[in-house]
Order: structure tokens, then C-alpha cells, then sequence
């Protein structure tokens, strides 16, 4: 069997081998030269006898040398490390809520796109559908003022982007009422169970609870996804749905590699080898996780339009995951199984699924007698009579939201072009109050500064830029699969913004992908780190490496805390965490 060396990240498992790593030929007497080069940093090669496991790599076994040290029978000291694959996460969740939660409701005022998102949200509680407010200099006043005036009519309005992100804000409001505790509560509460979820998508990912909670520390302090987890806009919503639908896809692959393993049969010598008959024309039966993924796509659509374009590249991934699945378990033509036995379920699953929930985020609009244009389509004839009246409704009202949003083209002091978001080039400035000397907490002799800016951590981020490109390398010549979906999530987030350069834009946006970028740091690290065939000697100077590399990004955020919270700090400290004229 031709030898191939085992990826990096400490344990972190390649579960794709390719179809040559799967014949019946003996390995080599002597490696190749390239091989003894990777041999000098650890890389040792690790042949493949069973299917079973190029299916479905296994979790390594938890330690319980701790848990034995502390006087545990060998069974509990087994539970107990088995829970560490929670107790872990949820650490980083902990964390991660307690500085996302904490003066949630400071400031008071709407910060930027609050003033619309949070009033709709308030409105759909209400109404059931976006009511009309007066001028947001008329109305913000009345909501931040005591008593508070709510100036909310029940006249329809147009709104740009579906109600499902405005119904997750409005959960909020209904529990804590209408005053910035209350609109932002829902978005702290997402972002950090967006932490935990990611500690335990980059546990399965890599095969490693210490890298998915490495994973999930470093979106913890990143300052882009800690801003927006303070603040009611939609972003982090859309993160949020699509990270849960990424994490559900996962499982499902899984799954349905496990259940490709079970139907392969066994040899005499008690290996699962790979069978032409079983890849061809296996099912895998009912994929729960990947009707869940086709849900929380729908949920994402529904709050922002750009999930669909994830809902179009998870569906593609999906069919390739599927496509190799088949080949490793044997079958002669993997594209042509795929497409008898996988990919209509594949679409019923993910895009069917995926249209019934944004439909249903409708609900409240389909139900109102004035959401806006509900009944456009009434009494009309034509063409399309025979669809429903309330259907043909929405379809106008969208076609409407379409074209003002491809045409939104008002000029914005803190819009950004794509291509400069991954390199931070220009942040958006929430809220910007310069007090005076003596007056709201500043006690220097000069004027102080308060922001809020929606800047993710730099150094995360430049690391992340240079993690990319290493992940390509990973999935163009070493055909890794997990560098693939990580890329494709970033891709998916992304590149449509290209399509859309005289669109007003803005560097925020990208939060849908920190996730992504957050495991692609966290798989470069890995291989840093070393395979556990590494000598002592490299696994350590890894170590120190990376550690002091999470060490520098952690630094980074508190260092620029201050400006991500709209804490009172002299103008000079302010001035001095802008690194770059552009942030300004």
C-alpha cells in the first residue's frame, strides 16, 4: 500500500484518503526522498489497512491519567474524561458570555442600524408585520426617553431584508421590553452559544477537543464578532444559522460514511475492505442532520439574503463529501451513485427544506391585512393566476426589495470594497462621543474619547490571511477535506460580495465567516504543533510557537477593548490604537 505522510494538528485525523491509498500492494522497503525530508519535522507515514477508518476517522481515546491521579476506578476515570469533550466548551462559552454580556445595555442610545432593525423588531411583536415609524429624529428620542413614547403605526412598510432576524431580536425585547438590554440580549445570547458551537465543530472537524476549543477562544477575542454580539443588527444572526447548518452538515457526514462502513463487508482477517457492489448502490438511509442543515440555511435566508449563497456552496460540498465517500467505500463510478442513491434526497433535504422555512418566517406578513404589499396580487389575473394570491404577493414585494438592494448605491463614509475587509483596511464606526474634560468619566485635562468600532483583532485576522493560503495548499496538493470545507465557507461568505463593486458595502459583513477564519488559524496551528509521531523536541518548539501566537491575539483585544465597548479613554490612547490612518 502506497504511504502517504498523516497530516498535521497534533491529532487531527485525514479521513479522504484517495483512491491509490486503497490497493492491496505492499508498501515500499524504503521511503521516498521527500518522505525522509517530512520524517526530519515529524511527518511519519501512516499506512491504512481498514476502510472503516478512511470513513470515519475515530475520536482519539480521552486521557484519564489525571482523573486516575485523583483516585477514580479505571470506569469513572474513563466518564470523566469523556465529559471533557463538553466541560471544555463549555468553559469557552462561559467566557465568552460573560464579556459579551457584560454593560450590554451601555450605550443606551440606537448604535447605527439599531434604529431600524431594533423599532421592527418591536413592530413584528406588535403587529405580526414592519409597521411604520415616524423619522428616526422624532422617534429614537421617544423610545430612549422616560416615560418612554412609542410611535408606531400599523400602516405597512417596506423593509429590506426578511423578518427572521428582526423575530430573533424582537424574543429579546418581549423578555426585557424595548430599551438596549432588551434588543440586544438576543444577539450576546447567539454569539455565545456561536463560541460553544464552534468548540465543538472544530473538536469534530479535527478530531481534537483542544483544538475546537482553541478554535472557539480565538472567536471569542475577536473584536469583530465581539461588537456584533453586542449590537442588534442582522450579521451575526446570518453567522450564527449558517454555522449551526455547517456544524449539523458535519455530523450527517458522519453519519453516512458510518453507515457506508457498516454495509461494506468483512474479510477474513477481520478488515473492512472496500466493495464495488456496496459503493454503487448502498443507501444511507434517513440524514435527520442534513434536513436540520437545510432549516437553519432556510433561517439564515430569512434574515439576510446572502445565505442563500451558502445554501448554494453547502449544497455542492454535500454532493462532493457524498462523491468521495462513495469511491473510498469502492464504487466504480462515485459521480453516477451519487446522483442515483444521494443527490435527490440531497436537494429535498437541504433546498426544499431550506424554501418551506423562509416561507414560514413569513407567517406574521401572510396572516396581516396591511403588511406592506400583502395584497398586491389580489383580484389580478395573468399568466401566473393559478399561483396563490398571497405567494405572488411576496414575490413582488422581493422582486422590489431586490432591486433596491443591487441599487443601493448612497455613498457612506465607512463603506469598504471586499477586497479590502480580510486586511482590515476599513473598519465601521458605530458611535463616536468626545466628552469633555471633567464630564461622563473623563478626568484627564484634555477631552476624552468613547467608540465603538466594528474592527475584528488584527493580529487574528493577518494570521488568519496567511492560514488561508496554507489551507489551500492543503486542499490543492494534499487533497485534504477539512481545508475544503473550511474554504468553502469562507468562499461562501465571501466572493459574492465581488459581484456587487458599486453596491454600498461594509467591512462588517464579514462576521459570517470569523468562524471560518477562527479554524483556519486553528489548522494551521495544528501543523505547527506537530503529528503525534513528532519527537519531543518539535512538538515542543510547536508549542511555544503557537502558544505565543494565541497569547499575541489574546493581548490584541484587550489592548483595543476599550474601543470595542465605547469606554471613555483620553483622545491619545484612542489615537494610539489606531494603527492605521484608514480606521479613522
Amino acid at each position: 500500500m502506497t504511504t502517504t505522510p498523516h497530516p498535521p494538528g497534533g491529532d487531527l485525523a485525514r479521513s479522504a484518503p484517495s483512491s491509490a491509498h486503497l490497493d492491496d500492494t505492499p508498501p515500499p522497503t524504503a521511503p521516498h526522498h521527500w518522505q525522509d525530508r517530512l520524517r526530519r519535522f515529524g511527518y511519519a507515514a501512516r499506512p491504512r489497512t481498514d476502510t472503516r477508518e478512511s470513513l470515519v476517522p475515530p475520536f482519539p481515546a480521552p486521557p484519564t491519567r489525571l482523573w486516575e491521579f485523583m483516585g477514580l476506578s479505571p470506569a469513572l476515570a474513563h466518564r470523566g474524561a469523556t465529559v471533557r469533550g463538553w466541560l471544555g466548551p463549555l468553559l469557552v462559552a462561559v467566557l465568552a458570555g460573560a464579556i459579551r454580556f457584560w454593560h450590554l445595555g451601555s450605550p443606551r442610545d440606537l448604535v447605527f442600524d439599531e434604529t431600524y432593525y431594533a423599532k421592527d423588531a418591536w413592530s413584528l411583536l406588535q403587529l405580526g408585520y414592519e409597521g411604520t415609524w415616524p423619522d428616526r429624529k422624532i422617534s429614537d428620542p421617544q423610545i430612549l426617553a422616560d416615560p418612554q413614547v412609542i410611535l408606531l403605526s400599523d400602516t405597512g412598510s417596506f423593509v429590506a431584508h426578511p423578518p427572521m432576524g428582526k423575530w430573533v431580536i424582537a424574543l429579546g425585547e418581549w423578555m426585557f421590553g424595548l430599551n438596549s438590554f432588551g434588543w440586544r440580549f438576543m444577539t450576546a445570547a447567539l454569539g455565545t452559544l456561536s463560541v460553544l458551537m464552534l468548540c465543538r465543530i472544530g473538536r469534530r472537524l479535527f478530531r481534537s477537543t483542544a483544538l475546537g476549543c482553541l478554535a472557539g477562544t480565538l472567536m471569542a477575542v475577536d473584536g469583530l464578532h465581539y461588537v456584533m454580539s453586542r449590537t442588534a443588527l442582522l450579521d451575526l444572526i446570518v453567522m450564527f444559522f449558517v454555522l449551526a447548518a455547517f456544524g449539523c452538515l458535519l455530523i450527517d457526514r458522519d453519519d453516512a460514511r458510518a453507515r457506508l462502513a457498516a454495509a461494506l463487508p468483512v474479510s477474513g482477517d477481520g478488515h473492512v475492505r472496500p466493495d464495488q457492489v456496496t459503493g454503487d448502490r448502498a443507501g444511507t438511509g434517513v440524514r435527520p442532520w442534513r434536513l436540520a442543515a437545510g432549516v437553519f440555511l432556510g433561517l439564515a435566508a430569512a434574515t439576510k439574503w446572502n445565505g442563500l449563497y451558502f445554501l448554494a456552496f453547502f449544497m455542492i460540498l454535500t454532493v462532493l463529501w457524498d462523491v468521495g465517500a462513495r469511491r473510498v467505500a469502492g464504487a466504480r463510478r462515485p459521480y453516477r451513485a451519487v446522483l442515483r442513491k444521494d443527490l435527490g434526497w440531497s436537494v429535498l433535504s437541504l433546498v426544499a427544506a431550506a424554501v418551506v422555512t423562509y416561507l414560514a418566517t413569513w407567517t406574521g406578513w401572510f396572516r396581516s391585512g396591511n403588511g406592506y404589499g400583502r395584497h398586491w396580487a389580489d383580484g389580478r389575473g395573468g399568466t401566473w393566476a393559478w399561483i396563490p394570491a398571497p405567494l405572488r404577493s411576496l414575490w413582488h414585494y422581493e422582486h422590489g426589495v431586490y432591486q433596491f438592494n443591487v441599487g443601493l448605491h448612497a455613498s457612506h463614509k465607512y463603506e469598504s470594497n471586499p477586497w479590502s475587509w480580510l486586511v482590515l483596511g476599513r473598519p465601521v464606526l458605530f458611535q463616536y462621543e468626545s466628552p469633555n474634560s471633567g464630564k461622563a468619566g473623563c478626568h484627564t485635562a484634555t477631552d476624552c474619547t468613547q467608540t465603538i468600532l466594528a474592527l475584528g483583532t488584527p493580529l487574528l485576522w493577518w494570521t488568519a490571511c496567511c492560514a488561508l493560503v496554507y489551507l489551500l495548499y492543503r486542499w490543492a496538493l494534499r487533497r485534504d477535506w477539512r481545508a475544503g470545507a473550511i474554504l468553502c465557507a469562507v468562499a461562501a461568505g465571501y466572493l459574492p460580495w465581488f459581484l456587487y463593486q458599486d453596491r454600498t458595502t461594509f467591512s462588517f459583513y464579514a462576521v459570517v465567516f470569523v468562524p471560518y477564519l477562527c479554524l483556519a488559524v486553528v489548522m494551521m496551528l495544528g501543523a505547527l504543533l506537530g503529528p503525534p509521531g513528532a519527537t519531543g523536541t518539535r512538538r515542543l518548539r510547536g508549542a511555544v510557537a503557537a502558544g505565543a501566537l494565541v497569547l499575541l491575539i489574546t493581548w490584541n483585544f484587550i489592548h483595543l477593548f476599550p474601543i470595542y465597548t465605547g469606554q471613555t479613554i483620553p483622545y491619545a490612547d484612542w489615537r494610539a490604537r489606531m494603527w492605521l490612518d484608514s480606521w479613522i
